[in-house]
């Protein structure tokens, strides 16, 4: 393993509180553009171009997971989060500029994909692993508090004002670049790194390899792959079960539904943060499995307010499931190939799983099949799916112990 250092800083420093609110409005912006976007297709009368929307977005993390990696480690991460947030901003004065918002929202994904493998590798120099959970726990609880405002207020704005939207959005992208500022110049991981495009292809195929071959990180990958994939389809069969449902035609419920499920991960973040550390972190295990049967009870809801309590529940689950999760990767990545290369290919797993998600429910809803069909048969597909990683987990851990 490479001996990677880190500085041990406390949580409450200025370099986190930096690194958290340019997370929390650089999140915020992109969830509630989300919606403004949404309302764009709708208000042209292709709502069946809403799921390509978010297609356009996880495109450029699975095209660009070769590079991004080597970036995030190539530089100060701090620097490359600015720029992240610089091209998002221009993605957003795109789409108010009139270009087609698969290809607006497109340009914003690409600064995502840049931004991520930063914004979380830096924890891994800021913290050592007895913060770095709790670490993730606060990124998680911001980015997902960022979601929720960002999903409420771009829901509200939809309905009454496009223009404020946007002027909203591309203000929450200007202060994060200014945030971005006060984050500390750290050294890069890896500052003799090399840009050459089919090296950094051969190199990316490596570290692929190498986390799929450790246990642990592949545990992490898959896991959070799977939440991540079931999350991001998860949010847009809300914009077609809320109307099937619930006969509300609104974008506000959707946005608000989406909303609920945001606090309950930042209750289930901070539950992690205090339950589960990387010593236990098969802990993690029990809010995946919980997974499957809440999206399954969606089907058989026609009552907002159980609806609410619900979306709280998933959400619950999904934050105690994920942030442990996500801190045994950072940390398994920092020890061998570098967290920023680490957070690239976890960006690249979970965007192709995003991307099989999303693509299998847009061609349910071509076929013409009922959302309620299609969440029935999610939520059994996540029960599946995690049930298996559960018990490859544990035969592991079994096998280990005999030995």
């Amino acid at each position: 393993m490479i001996e990677r250092k880190t500085l041990d800083m406390p949580l409450l420093s200025l370099g986190m509180m930096s690194v958290l609110v340019a997370q929390f409005l650089s999140a915020l912006a992109d969830n509630a553009i989300l919606i403004a976007a949404i309302a764009i297709v709708k208000s042209q009368g292709l709502p069946n171009l809403v799921p390509l929307l978010q297609e356009s977005f996880v495109l450029p993390f699975i095209l660009l997971a070769p590079f991004v990696g080597q970036i995030a480690d190539g530089f100060p991460k701090g620097r490359v989060m600015l720029v992240g947030n610089l091209i998002k901003l221009s993605g957003a004065i795109a789409m108010v500029a009139g270009v087609n918002p698969l290809t607006a929202y497109g340009l914003i994904g690409i600064g995502a994909a840049m931004y991520s493998p930063a914004k979380y590798g830096i924890l891994a120099q800021m913290f050592g692993p007895a913060l770095l959970v709790r670490a993730n726990g606060m990124m998680e609880g911001s980015t997902i508090v960022a979601i929720l405002l960002g999903v409420i207020l771009g829901g509200w704005l939809a309905d009454h004002s496009l223009h404020w939207a946007f002027v909203g959005v591309m203000s929450a992208y200007g202060l994060a670049v200014v945030a971005n500022l006060f984050i500390p110049r750290l050294p890069a991981e890896n500052a003799g790194a090399h840009f050459h495009p089919w090296r950094l292809i051969k190199q990316f195929m490596t570290s692929l390899a190498v986390l799929f071959k450790n246990p642990d990180s592949r545990f992490s990958l898959l896991g959070t792959s799977v939440f991540w994939g079931s999350g991001t389809t998860l949010r847009l069969m809300l914009f077609a079960w809320v109307p099937a449902a619930l006969l509300i035609t609104d974008n506000q419920t959707p946005a608000n539904l989406m909303g609920a499920v945001s606090i309950g991960i930042v209750l289930g973040a901070v539950g992690a943060g205090l339950w589960i550390s990387l010593d236990n972190v098969n802990r993690a295990l029990l809010g995946g499995l919980l997974l499957g049967p809440f999206i399954l009870a969606l089907a058989f809801i026609h009552d907002l307010g159980i609806a609410y309590a619900l979306m709280v529940a998933i959400g619950i689950c999904g934050g105690s499931f994920v942030v442990p999760l996500n801190a045994l990767l950072q940390a398994r990545g920092h020890e061998t190939i570098g967290a920023g290369n680490a957070l690239a290919v976890q960006n690249f797993a979970e965007n192709i799983a995003m991307m099989l998600f999303v693509g299998g429910y847009s061609m349910a809803t071509a076929a013409g099949v009922s959302v309620t069909a299609s969440v029935t048969v999610f939520g059994l597909v996540m029960l599946m799916v995690i049930g298996s990683l559960t018990k490859l987990r544990f035969e592991r851990r079994k096998n280990e112990e005999g030995n």
